[in-house]
């Protein structure tokens, strides 16, 4: 028997009834990464149909403009037969994004460089994130990527396990975003087994490091099917995890366009207006979009 859970928990609300992006006329978009800059919102995310990535702008997070697609699959490479689930950052007036290659029943993670957002370059044919050790299963893939000052390293989380839904989420650093060293500890976070939303597994995260804290929006798996989105802090975004209590913070309504799961977190600290904005996955039998929840106040509720 499923657990059953309010749509939303820990100060959150769903915006609408309805998704902000996707539908029936473009089909499955799914696994979005959303950024702010002082000319309003970025979306990179996955395109199903089109087995691409793709792009689009916003003045407020929530009308979207037509996407636009900026990086194909390409089944020649041995890797990339689908492509899917990336992270884009820009540093230093250079664009970098990691991505997940499908095939065969494997995932691999890649990367690729920009000097303007819009014409990408792989650093390779070659994945470089690639299953080597046991907790990594046949897949990795959702990469999450930050620029962290303080380290002056790269610093990625990424999922691991089965292919049809990884299962634990894992950690690496790089100085140069291309050539990556796995913390031997890994996997960093397997979820806290005690609850049953997340008994199953866990899964794809966004990491924000904020106010002391690393704040991870995850993936909690009740069972393979059923995915909740939750909250959980590090001081150093590896170890000493604590939970929300107010978790599961997203859950499927009762009977909306997102019933069955909600899952792929991507998350916007609002300072200007104090609020946190969160886009997820919905979805309903085969439909597949991207809906949103906002947090009035920055403090995130979890107990001192």
């Amino acid at each position: 028997m499923k657990m059953s859970y309010p749509e939303t928990g820990g100060g959150w609300k769903k915006y609408g009834s309805a998704p902000v992006f996707g539908g029936r006329d473009t089909g499955t978009c799914f696994d979005a990464q959303v950024m702010r800059d002082d000319t309003g919102y970025t979306m990179h995310f996955s395109w199903r149909p089109e087995k691409a990535l793709a792009v689009s702008r916003s003045a407020d997070g929530v009308s979207w403009s037509e996407p636009c697609i900026f990086m194909r699959a390409d089944a020649s490479t041995g890797w990339t037969d689908d492509l899917n689930r990336s992270c884009a950052i820009k540093r230093e007036g250079k664009w970098y994004i990691w991505y997940t290659g499908q095939a065969r029943g494997h995932s691999w993670i890649g990367c690729a460089l920009s000097d303007d957002g819009v014409a990408w370059s792989p650093v390779s044919d070659q994945p470089v994130i690639y299953s080597e050790r046991p907790y990594e299963g046949a897949a990795v893939m959702n990469p999450f990527v930050i620029w962290d000052e303080e380290k002056h390293l790269f610093r990625m989380w990424y999922a691991a396990g089965e292919q049809y839904e990884p299962n634990v989420i894992a950690y690496a650093v790089s100085e140069d975003g291309i050539l990556w060293d796995k913390l031997p500890a890994n996997p960093v976070f397997v979820g806290f087994k005690e609850h049953p939303y997340e008994r199953d597994r866990v899964g794809a995260c966004h990491i924000v490091k904020a106010d002391g804290w690393h704040y991870m929006f995850y993936i909690g798996y009740e069972d393979i099917d059923t995915a909740r989105v939750c909250l959980a802090r590090s001081r150093d975004g590896v170890t000493g995890w604590q939970s929300h209590p107010g978790n599961p913070i997203i859950s499927p309504s009762v009977d909306g366009w997102d019933r069955d799961a909600c899952y792929k977190p991507t998350v916007v600290r609002d300072e200007e207006n104090k609020r946190w904005l969160l886009w997820y996955n919905g979805r309903r039998d085969s439909e597949e979009y991207i809906g949103l929840a906002v947090h009035e106040g920055l403090d995130l509720g979890f107990d001192r």
